[in-house]
């Protein structure tokens, strides 16, 4: 017996998540490079949206999120009966997690994927296996390879934070064929409103034909981050387990306002695309040297890979950038130590900070 109560084992094998830094060297205000943030801010309409629900703070929201629900099944084509909405899509994976993986169960996800996912995963009590990836790209062989009698659920971001890179339509649906059917697919798709490459899916037609396959998204990559509202997609069999679990009010009324308002506002998402594709490719073309490499990219962000010569380290090229106030995020918590995640902002700021690297040739 102890002197205090004892916490889950699983917990203490967690590695806590640590978000990218926001803030610059003293005195100079920060441009934040770091999170994957929406660089337009948020739909005009669903700030109005937010705004006029102040009104209603003293009013329980709506637990079944019935509006959400429907204007989201409007835009995508989706039976609402099948879409539930979470605090961010954080929270849904934290779900699915504790729906589906107990002591002693696996779950596999790709070498250099999102990580929330062991998180989730050891805190459910499972075990993470980690498939080695192919050019810091999810490798279907090494996941299908990694699955065992034990698994329970594969975890595929898509595209891939912090990479950019993706699955294409062929090879997610050899991804899903070789799986067990008794083995979940969770598709993250929290980067799909900024992907244009011709041979990606999102996975609908996975979750419309098959038992085993779940497709999260979020509002937070299209200027709703600071609200926390996330959806997912999937089997009637998997809804009823997953209202079972979550909480009846998870999502704020506001929250629910705003987020119905930004899903509707196409306009203004395809506005987000058209000036994330734009500055992702001038920061893909203008970002290659002997001494960096920066990597094509689906997401809001792009990935640079730097020498390990002294004074032109991802650490070196990190300092002078926060020197100038541009704040990016280090990538060693993701395995990868010479690497820094630059989230697509202004253009102003993007050229600042090409022009930063470059002269440090």
């Amino acid at each position: 017996m102890t002197d205090r109560p004892e916490v889950n084992p699983s917990i203490m094998e967690i590695a806590a998540y640590v978000p990218g830094k926001s803030k610059a060297a003293p005195g100079i205000e920060p441009i934040k490079l770091s999170a994957n943030e929406s660089p337009l801010g948020a739909s005009p309409k669903a700030e109005e949206a937010y705004r006029y629900h102040a009104h209603n703070l003293a009013i329980y929201p709506d637990g079944s999120a019935m509006e959400l629900r429907t204007a989201i099944g409007e835009v995508y084509g989706l039976d609402p009966n099948r879409i539930g909405v979470g605090s961010g899509s954080d929270e849904l994976l934290h779900l699915i997690a504790q729906l589906y993986i107990e002591a002693g169960d696996e779950a596999v996800m790709s070498q250099y994927g999102f990580l929330v996912y062991p998180i989730v995963t050891r805190g459910a009590g499972g075990t993470p296996v980690f498939a080695s990836e192919t050019d810091l790209k999810t490798d279907v062989d090494a996941m299908l390879a990694a699955v065992s009698e034990k698994t329970k659920v594969v975890y595929l971001a898509n595209p891939n934070n912090p990479t950019g890179s993706y699955l294409t339509a062929d090879e997610l649906d050899r991804l899903h064929a070789g799986l067990p059917k008794n083995v979940l697919l969770v598709i993250d798709a929290a980067y799909a409103e900024y992907v244009d490459a011709a041979d990606y899916k999102l996975g609908i037609d996975l979750v419309n034909n098959n038992e085993n396959v779940v497709m999260t998204r979020t509002f937070s990559k299209i200027g709703l981050a600071n609200l926390r509202v996330g959806w997912l997609y999937g089997p009637a069999h998997f809804m009823d387990v997953f209202h079972r679990l979550r909480g009846p009010f998870n999502v704020n009324g506001a929250a629910l306002a705003a987020a119905q308002a930004a899903v509707r506002d196409v306009e203004f998402t395809a506005k987000l695309k058209t000036h994330n594709k734009r500055l992702r490719d001038y920061l893909v073309s203008e970002l290659q040297s002997n001494w960096y490499r920066t990597r094509p990219s689906q997401g809001n962000f792009v990935l640079t890979e730097f020498s390990e010569e002294e004074g032109r380290t991802a650490k070196d090229a990190f300092e002078t950038l926060l020197g100038e106030g541009l704040v990016v995020r280090e990538m060693a918590s993701y395995g990868l130590p010479h690497a820094l995640r630059i989230s697509i902002g202004h253009e102003k700021d993007m050229k600042k900070l090409v022009q930063i690297l470059q002269s440090m040739n």
